[in-house]
C-alpha cells in the first residue's frame, strides 16, 4: 500500500497545480495542458519520481483531465450556437488519427524527447500568443483535400505530443484561415474532445516503468481527479478576474512565463 508520506505531498502539489490552472484557463482562456505537463513533472520529480517514462505521464494525465474540460466547454459553446459541426465534421478524423499516431509515437520516446518536443513547440506557442494578431490571415477559407489531411493530422500528432487539447492550435489555425475568433475558440473545444479520447483511453493500457503511485497505464488517477475537482472550483474565478481587467497585457505576461518554462524543458532535454 502507498505510504501516506509519499502520498500526501504529491496531494498537496497537485491541488495547488489544479487550481492555478484552473484560475489561468478562466482568466485568459488557454489550455490548461500548457500549465499542467510542466507542473506535473516539476511535482513527480519533486517527490523522487523520474525515469524514461515519467514525461509520457505528464502527458497522459493531463489529456485525461482535457476529456473532462473539453467536453464542459463545447456544451457550453453548442448551447449558444457558437460550434461549427461542419468543421467538426470535416476535420474531426483527421486530427483523431493524428493524435492517435501521436500516442504510438509518445509511447516510444523518452522523457528527455518529449521535453524537448515540449520545449520547442512551447517557445513557438509563446511567441505567437505575445505577438500574434488575429487580423493575420493564411486563406479566406480552411485548406481542403490532402491540405486539409495533412493538416489535421499534425495538429492531433502535435496536440497529444504536448499533452494540450485542441485550443493551442486549433483557434489560430481556424483563425489564420479567416473563422471567426468566436467560433474559432468554440470549434476548437471539440477539437479538444477528439484529441484527447483516444489517446487517453490508448495511454490507459500503455505500460510504464517507476511511474508515481495510482497510475494506470500512463495516466495518474490522483492527479487526474484532483486536477478536475480544482478546475471546477477555481475557473469561474479566473473568468469574474477577466471580466475585472483587462486581458490582453496578463496574456503577454502568460506568453513570457510560457517561453521560460519551454527553454527550461529545452535546457534539461539538453543537460540530460
Amino acid at each position: 500500500m502507498t505510504e501516506l508520506s509519499l502520498l500526501l505531498p504529491m496531494l498537496a502539489l497537485l491541488l495547488a497545480i489544479g487550481a492555478f490552472a484552473g484560475i489561468i484557463a478562466g482568466l485568459l482562456g488557454v489550455g490548461g495542458g500548457l500549465v499542467l505537463v510542466p507542473a506535473y513533472l516539476y511535482a513527480f520529480e519533486a517527490m523522487g519520481y523520474g525515469g524514461p517514462s515519467l514525461m509520457r505521464v505528464c502527458l497522459a494525465t493531463s489529456l485525461a483531465t482535457i476529456i473532462v474540460t473539453s467536453l464542459r466547454s463545447v456544451h457550453a459553446h453548442h448551447r449558444k450556437g457558437a460550434v461549427d459541426l461542419e468543421i467538426l465534421r470535416r476535420w474531426g478524423l483527421w486530427i483523431a488519427l493524428g493524435a492517435v499516431a501521436g500516442t504510438f509515437l509518445a509511447s516510444s520516446m523518452k522523457s528527455v524527447v518529449l521535453q524537448g518536443i515540449f520545449g520547442g513547440v512551447g517557445v513557438a506557442v509563446g511567441l505567437y500568443m505575445a505577438f500574434g494578431k488575429t487580423s493575420w490571415r493564411l486563406g479566406e477559407s480552411l485548406p481542403q483535400g490532402a491540405a486539409r489531411a495533412a493538416t489535421g493530422t499534425g495538429v492531433g500528432l502535435l496536440s497529444v505530443l504536448m499533452g494540450i487539447g485542441g485550443g493551442t492550435f486549433g483557434v489560430p489555425l481556424m483563425s489564420l484561415f479567416n473563422v471567426p475568433i468566436h467560433r474559432a475558440v468554440a470549434t476548437a473545444a471539440g477539437f479538444g474532445v477528439i484529441i484527447a479520447l483516444p489517446s487517453a483511453a490508448l495511454f490507459l493500457f500503455t505500460p510504464t516503468d517507476a511511474a508515481p503511485p495510482l497510475t494506470v497505464g500512463a495516466v495518474n488517477l490522483p492527479a487526474f481527479g484532483i486536477t478536475i475537482a480544482m478546475t471546477l472550483l477555481t475557473t469561474p474565478i479566473g473568468v469574474k478576474l477577466a471580466h475585472a481587467m483587462d486581458p490582453k497585457p496578463l496574456k503577454r505576461v502568460f506568453a513570457v512565463f510560457i517561453m521560460i518554462v519551454a527553454l527550461n524543458m529545452l535546457r534539461k532535454a539538453f543537460l540530460a
